[in-house]
């Protein structure tokens, strides 16, 4: 009893670094496999494409913030593991993506256009 009394702060930094060392093991096993990541891709195209026909073009931000806001709810355990950055890369992807599909795609384009085909964003 002695021992722990005197070095207390000892056994609490080890505690904390072995707190640490689960939680970096848990996000590294957590991450999603690349099956997974091409399941969210997909999704997240189709998510662009929504916000991008319900908000139009010029408003980066606030399709970011719903796509986001969209994702968190699909895919909760998800959300905790992959960081923002990441996940706004990965928007950006889907966007470059949703444009070449609206350019080579009359009929999707008029549809995220509201009839109109053309240039967008």
């Amino acid at each position: 009893m002695n021992f722990i009394v005197e070095n207390w702060y000892i056994i609490l930094a080890l505690a904390a670094v072995l707190g640490v060392a689960v939680w970096y093991a848990y996000r590294y096993f957590n991450l999603p496999s690349e099956a997974q990541l091409a399941k969210v891709r997909e999704w997240l195209l189709w998510a662009v494409t929504g916000a991008e026909k319900e908000l139009g073009g010029g408003t980066g931000r606030l399709k970011l913030r719903q796509v986001y806001d969209l994702f968190v709810v699909r895919f909760p355990w998800l959300a905790k593991v992959v960081p923002f950055e990441l996940f706004s890369q990965m928007v950006d992807d889907a966007l470059e993506d949703m444009r070449e599909m609206l350019k080579e795609n009359p009929a999707a384009a008029a549809l995220v256009n509201g009839g109109e085909a053309g240039s967008h964003e």
